[in-house]
């Protein structure tokens, strides 16, 4: 598939992960729909990019299909990556009690079903398009995380969203193969986004310093990479690919 001239949505896409790969999809000639809550950033990135934003709760299905519709108006919607998420840390029972339901709740709501949501929001949009020379008339890309295999203490809540988002990779790809659209997951390892940067620099290093090769955080632009491979080799569909630089979690 070639980028020039598609139109793709990219959840989150307002910062991390999201806008660095909004700003790849532009650079190579694509038009992006960002959706995020962040207005003020989402809005600026968008017009910088020449693209659209629109105000999204991804777990909500009626934003999803609000800003599907804005995709589909700017020409054929080709490719969706989910970016949005959230990470809180929350031990099962902690000093305050048990985990609060809600926070759990939220997380799989965010994280798993929004990733669905704009899934099956985006892939009935596609199933319109008049194929690609390649017979593609889409691609997805969810994120996930290495905390779905690795999950550290007080992450029960994420790595269980994280954990969903990678069981419904292939069983999605099934289901939607005879439309010719692919369904891919990329599970980052520690990277460099806005939440990890919000920690004293002493645990960003040493985080950094547990990576075994490059022993560095992973950055926006490397996920961007993996997700420009992903749109155009039409033979990557229904895996999960861990971008980690092989690490493996320790239990906190």
């Amino acid at each position: 598939m070639d980028i020039a001239g598609k139109v793709f949505i990219v959840t989150g896409g307002a910062s991390g992960l999201g806008e660095g790969t909004a700003r790849m999809l532009a650079r190579e000639g694509g038009k992006v729909v960002i959706a995020d809550l962040q207005a003020d950033k989402g809005e600026a990135v968008a017009k910088e990019l020449g693209g659209a934003f629109v105000k999204c709760d991804v777990s909500s299905e009626a934003d999803g299909q609000a800003v599907v519709a804005k995709a589909v108006s700017l020409g054929k919607l080709m490719g969706l990556v989910n970016c949005a998420g959230i990470a809180p840390a929350v031990k099962t029972v902690g000093k305050d009690g048990a985990h609060p339901l809600a926070v759990y709740t939220k997380t799989i709501m965010v994280n798993l079903v929004g990733s669905f949501n704009m899934i099956r929001l985006a892939a009935e949009a596609m199933c319109k398009n008049e194929p690609e020379a390649t017979g593609e008339r889409g691609v997805m890309i969810s994120t996930a995380s290495v905390a779905a295999y690795d999950g550290q203490i007080g992450q029960a809540a994420y790595a269980a969203s994280k954990g969903g988002v990678v069981g419904m990779t292939l069983p999605i790809a099934r289901d939607l193969a005879r439309n010719g659209i692919r369904n891919m997951t990329i599970a980052p390892g520690i990277f460099g986004t806005p939440m990890l940067f919000g920690m004293p620099q002493e645990v960003q290093d040493a985080l950094a310093a547990s990576v075994p090769f490059p022993s560095r955080l992973g950055t926006a632009e490397d996920y961007a990479k993996l997700v420009h491979q992903i749109v155009t080799n039409e033979m990557l569909n229904g895996e999960v690919i861990r971008l980690d630089g092989a690490i493996r979690l320790a239990p906190r």
